[in-house]
């Protein structure tokens, strides 16, 4: 993306970028794809994916598409036709052409941290022993690529 001469993009810019570069990743993916509608699905998914959604569950993620419920979510990522795998190698090249650099490293970074609120969506937290007691907690593990071109993001 080509910078103003301050450095600085405007947020109209920044969302025509953001766009084509989507239009991009569901081209190379959408092959992967056996029929139309799951095609579709997953582009559609993949901005629901980019969007402010609180909580990336199927439910909130079918809020999202505008569809009644979680089962078309589900269908695509459980049962339609298309393979994992490949769809996974091709957004690693996206992100390597992207943002990749020889000399770059994966920094992989599992952490844990507490558990707030009642309404966690996901599998059960671990009790964890803390001062004062035992608290529930959930385990994540974040992935970054330090390198140059990351900003481009």
């Amino acid at each position: 993306m080509e910078e103003q001469g301050n450095g600085e993009n405007t947020e109209e810019e920044l969302l025509q970028w953001a766009a084509a570069e989507l239009d991009q990743v569901q081209a190379r993916i959408g092959p992967r794809f056996r029929h139309a509608e799951a095609r579709l699905r997953a582009g559609r998914f993949l901005q629901a994916l980019l969007a402010p959604v609180e909580s990336k569950n199927g439910w909130q993620m079918a809020e999202e598409l505008g569809e009644q419920g979680p089962r078309a979510v589900q269908r695509l990522l459980g049962e339609a036709d298309w393979d994992e795998e490949v769809v996974c190698d091709d957004l690693r090249a996206y992100v390597i052409e992207h943002v990749g650099d020889n000399g770059g490293i994966l920094v992989v970074d599992k952490t844990g941290f507490l558990k707030k609120g009642k309404k966690s969506a996901g599998s059960l937290g671990s009790t964890v022993g803390l001062p004062g007691g035992g608290r529930t907690a959930r385990s994540a593990s974040f992935c970054s690529m330090p390198a140059p071109k990351a900003r481009r993001l």
